[in-house]
């Protein structure tokens, strides 16, 4: 296995790591019930979800950054910027549903430190 792949299977396994510890952290020790509303109903979020959650938005950052180092020869620089760019929607979108101010604080924790993992690690795992 090449190194490459090695640190990008680490940015999936760093995302599911930091999701399963932030979620520890704010829902059991901390008490934050992780809840957000869908239209009318409310959505607990578990431990299962949260590592859930990372492990795909890593993979889709895998596959999204291999393609475009495919594609182009600024792919590092063009997959950083949308990563970036995703990660800021997602904490308009996600997090901005909590039920409390705590549930909102902590969802855009777990989003931040989650993205700072995969775009972090991806980002390093790619040649210049």
């Amino acid at each position: 296995m090449t190194k490459q792949r090695m640190t990008r299977l680490a940015a999936v396994a760093g995302a599911m790591l930091v999701a399963a510890a932030g979620f520890a952290v704010l829902h059991s020790m901390a008490g934050i019930d992780l809840a957000a509303t869908t239209g009318t109903t409310v959505q607990h979020v578990t431990l299962t979800a949260t590592m859930a959650a990372a492990a795909i938005a890593a993979v889709a950052g895998w596959l999204s950054l291999a393609l475009l180092e495919r594609l182009t020869s600024r792919g590092r620089a063009i997959w950083t910027a949308i990563a970036v760019t995703v990660l800021l929607l997602s904490l308009l979108a996600g997090p901005a549903a909590g039920t409390t101010g705590g549930a909102k604080a902590g969802l855009a924790l777990l989003h931040l430190a989650v993205g700072a993992v995969v775009i972090g690690t991806l980002r390093r795992s790619s040649s210049r």
